[in-house]
């Protein structure tokens, strides 16, 4: 008709402002309606995506995430804890073992050196007639050097198949063999330098002890150099000085023969060095032998241990 408004005018027109834009106080049916469509439509977990692009760090992924992975992160942190806890045990029982058997072998130590048999100087020169103090000093040595070869060889051929809870003893066992042998040899050397220690048997293998841990000859004329020598430190530097024999033995036990071979190698140069240091040391005060006053012979003690002798070098 030619006064109706065409169908695609009707269509394209402005539409009546909806209710809510008029100044009314409650939604528009259509906007309310839009909504619930909305929601029907959005798919489940809707509200995460709105969150996705936030940082979370790893503990707040552990306790917004899914229901299963805080549990395993708890799980994961207690068994970190348990392990370090279980290792740091570890450490403290293999540390105080350690220190338990450097105690007991320097307990062992002190106990026996005044036990050990030392000729003194009349009895070295009725047996080794006609020499010089420094060839007397080098039979010594040579003979020392022969006896810790020997024990460094019977500790290796005792590890050709080993046991590994059998290895401390025979490590303890070497040390304290070597260390008899040594420390008879530095109380002998005292002897032929003339400069023997005053003082009773257990004073005398105190020095001794002291010349064997610090690997040089004490200076028995200068009393403060005994008292500092014979401080508290004594006892940290023997257990120092057994723990550092320790570590250069342990390729003693290596098996098939191979450790007896590098034992008798390793005992014979680590004793020819001690005692060229406590010799060199011992030269600087020697007193010649016919500038000495008559010494009394060495006191012996009442219970000695069978110590080997220290045979002339062939």
């Amino acid at each position: 008709m030619a006064g109706e408004t065409p169908s695609r005018k009707r269509r394209f027109g402005r539409h009546k402002p909806s209710q809510a834009l008029q100044g009314g106080t409650g939604p528009a049916p259509d906007v309310t309606a839009s909504a619930e469509h909305s929601a029907a439509v959005a798919p489940h977990g809707g509200a995460g995506e709105v969150e996705r692009g936030r940082p979370a760090s790893l503990e707040g992924a552990g306790q917004e995430g899914p229901p299963t992975r805080a549990p395993r992160l708890a799980a994961v942190r207690k068994g970190v804890r348990k392990g370090g806890d279980s290792a740091k045990a570890g450490l403290a029982r293999t540390s105080a073992s350690a220190k338990t058997g450097l105690g007991f072998l320097t307990d062992r130590m002190i106990e026996i050196a005044p036990r050990i048999p030392v000729r003194d100087l009349a009895t070295l020169r009725r047996q080794f007639p006609g020499l010089t103090p420094e060839q007397l000093a080098d039979k010594l040595i040579a003979g020392a050097a022969a006896a810790t070869s020997t024990v460094g060889a019977g500790i290796g051929a005792a590890a050709m198949m080993p046991v590994p809870p059998a290895m401390p003893a025979e490590l303890a066992a070497e040390i304290l063999g070597v260390g008899m042998i040594e420390l008879k040899l530095i109380a002998e050397l005292y002897e032929v330098y003339g400069v023997r220690p005053a003082g009773s048997i257990v004073d005398r293998s105190t020095v001794y002890l002291a010349s064997w841990s610090h690997e040089r000859g004490i200076d028995v004329t200068k009393p403060a150099t005994i008292d500092a020598t014979m401080g508290g430190q004594f006892r940290r530097r023997l257990r120092q000085q057994i723990m550092k024999r320790m570590v250069r033995n342990l390729p003693n036990l290596v098996p098939f023969m191979i450790g007896a071979t590098v034992g008798a190698v390793m005992n014979r140069r680590d004793t020819r060095k001690l005692a060229d240091r406590i010799r060199q040391d011992l030269r600087s005060r020697q007193v010649p032998w016919d500038a000495l006053p008559s010494l009394p012979p060495l006191e012996q003690h009442k219970d000695p241990l069978q110590a080997p002798e220290l045979p002339p070098a062939q």
